[in-house]
């Protein structure tokens, strides 16, 4: 009766201690979303610690984070050397995979059709209207283009993919630079906006004649058709775990900010990123606790690991370089409780 009595108690004791795990919540980009939901679960059945994402957009993540009021931020643009001042403490950027900004778009019958960066500068700029335009046709002489008014579709909120994207548009259209510019936020003067990758999926799903660009996981997973884009190379490249790790086949920076588009690898597909979680490098703030702060490591060493990379290549991303994970782990080792490494 008594090892019946101190079996109960020990089992009472072990389930009170997981449901005291530490839970952690993060927020910020859409983009990577499909992957930190399912790498966030997966830490959770091993760990018992709770990690809640709130997809609100990379500019939502990094105020977040500022704010004090979530344990990590994500983002698909690196911060500026302003924005880091600006945050009141040292921040650390731990990426955790490469994703790929696609151009999807709706057209029924219409296979591995073909664009450039000029092409896409002047539907976003309302310079192009209609499928069945010359220069289109020019690109695409094997398609039967339709006489199909363009919709073209963008972000309304603050967005890393807006970054990533407008970040290649300016770098290879002269006219886009002029007109629209790089930013979280571009002021479209043509087209219907949209709200997180979703929302641009959404509308492009289910508005024939419309474009937009999204990231490719949500392209794959509501089986929306992605152009092939033109590289620096001048060939045209679909986005995949080959193409998008081939942009990234360059020298990293310590800190990991580094911008990987227009790669001149001719295997590259052009407009490809790595997507980072953001952090205080000192967790002794805000009352957090230092198992807090044990929880925190511990998730990013699951999502750098090998379980944790295999889980972005099943979710359509392409996984880190061996080269990205040193690289990264020392960056996660780095972090701080009270001054002292934590452990």
């Amino acid at each position: 009766m008594k090892n019946l009595l101190f079996i109960a108690i020990a089992a009472v004791i072990a389930l009170t201690s997981c449901n005291s795990s530490p839970k952690l919540s993060g927020a910020g980009a859409t983009f990577p979303a499909p992957y930190y939901n399912l790498v966030f679960k997966k830490f959770t059945e091993t760990s018992g610690s709770n990690v809640t994402y709130g997809a609100v957009g990379s500019g939502g993540g990094i105020r977040s984070l500022k704010d004090k009021t979530v344990d990590f931020g994500a983002t698909d643009v690196f911060l500026s050397d302003k924005e880091l001042q600006e945050m009141g403490s040292d921040v650390l950027h731990i990426p955790t995979a490469l994703g790929a900004v696609v151009v999807s778009y709706n057209l029924p019958e219409i296979k591995d059709l073909k664009l450039n960066s000029a092409l896409i500068s002047k539907i976003y700029r309302g310079e192009i209207t209609n499928w069945n335009d010359e220069q289109i046709k020019a690109l695409n002489p094997g398609l039967n283009l339709p006489n199909q008014a363009i919709t073209p579709v963008y972000r309304s909120d603050g967005s890393g993919t807006t970054s990533v994207f407008s970040e290649y548009m300016s770098k290879t259209d002269s006219l886009w630079n002029k007109d629209l510019g790089t930013g979280k936020s571009i002021k479209f003067k043509f087209g219907v906006a949209a709200k997180g990758n979703p929302g641009v999926a959404g509308i492009v799903k289910e508005t024939v004649g419309s474009i937009g660009y999204i990231g490719s996981e949500y392209a794959l997973a509501l089986n929306i058709p992605s152009a092939l884009l033109q590289n620096s190379s001048g060939n045209f490249v679909a986005a995949n775990d080959k193409s998008i790790s081939a942009s990234a086949e360059t020298e990293i920076p310590d800190d990991t900010r580094l911008i990987i588009t227009n790669s001149n690898n001719p295997e590259a597909y052009p407009i490809s990123t790595f997507t980072w979680i953001i952090v205080y490098k000192e967790q002794n703030y805000n009352k957090r606790t230092v198992e807090q702060a044990k929880t925190l490591t511990s998730l990013l060493q699951f999502i750098i690991s090998k379980d944790g990379q295999d889980l972005a290549i099943k979710t359509h991303y392409a996984p880190l370089s061996a080269k990205a994970v040193e690289k990264t782990d020392a960056i996660i080792k780095s972090m701080t409780f009270d001054g002292q490494p934590i452990k």
